[in-house]
């Protein structure tokens, strides 16, 4: 199986663009590893690899996974969580070490953290919602990407009303973080989170707006109707 993975970084170098690597670091204040192969690009090489694989069990499909987020090329590592999501059918509860794995020890920037926990956490959680408890944990956590990724998990979920009380609960422990990126990752929890609950978000962000920092209140608020931000943004 590895002969896959030797043929997928192949075809991403094949595709890389030293431009690409150059505008791709731009949205990274850390030092990023790039092919510098375009986004769309490294959805269809995922894809058509895929399906040389699609037959193979959950467990081999894992350690392909990790291969590739070994690599620590960000191009990579949407495959391999384009790769995990694939699957999601098929996840059962012991997959929650996997993933938590990948988590702290493999994601190193905002965007291999959001597509891991957008798609695949995301998935998990509504699979089997007794692991939330596992997330407030994350959102103690020293490592900055897993404390975003204890409220990031929550953007797919929250888009369909799903889990306000842990959504507040993981924002209460999130809410004075120190690290921008978390804090953006929270107040993006909390803003989706409004589409089917602004009148909670909306107390929510009063109730705290005087410790609450200014980039997750700016967030939190920005599907609103301007009358509410005013208010919520008002001294």
């Amino acid at each position: 199986m590895s002969g896959i993975i030797e043929s997928i970084r192949q075809e991403l170098k094949k595709n890389a663009d030293s431009n690409g690597v150059k505008n791709g670091q731009h949205f990274f204040k850390e030092k990023i590893k790039l092919y510098g192969v375009k986004t769309a690009v490294v959805g269809k090489i995922g894809k058509e690899y895929f399906k040389a694989i699609k037959d193979k069990n959950k467990s081999e499909i894992f350690v392909l996974c990790e291969k590739l987020w070994q690599s620590g090329y960000l191009e990579e590592s949407g495959i391999a969580c384009n790769w995990s999501y694939y699957i999601h059918k098929d996840y059962k509860p012991e997959d929650f070490k996997v993933f938590e794995k990948w988590v702290n020890y493999y994601v190193s920037n905002w965007a291999s953290c959001d597509v891991l926990c957008n798609h695949t956490m995301g998935a998990f959680m509504e699979m089997y919602p007794e692991y939330l408890s596992n997330l407030k944990k994350w959102a103690k956590s020293k490592n900055r990407w897993v404390r975003r990724a204890s409220a990031v998990s929550l953007i797919v979920p929250a888009r369909q009303g799903k889990f306000l009380k842990d959504i507040f609960e993981i924002a209460d422990i999130l809410l004075l973080d120190q690290d921008d990126l978390v804090r953006k990752g929270y107040g993006w929890m909390l803003k989706v989170a409004s589409q089917a609950h602004q009148k909670e978000i909306f107390d929510y962000v009063i109730k705290n707006k005087k410790v609450m920092p200014r980039t997750a209140l700016r967030y939190a608020i920005e599907k609103m109707p301007e009358e509410l931000k005013v208010k919520a943004m008002a001294k």
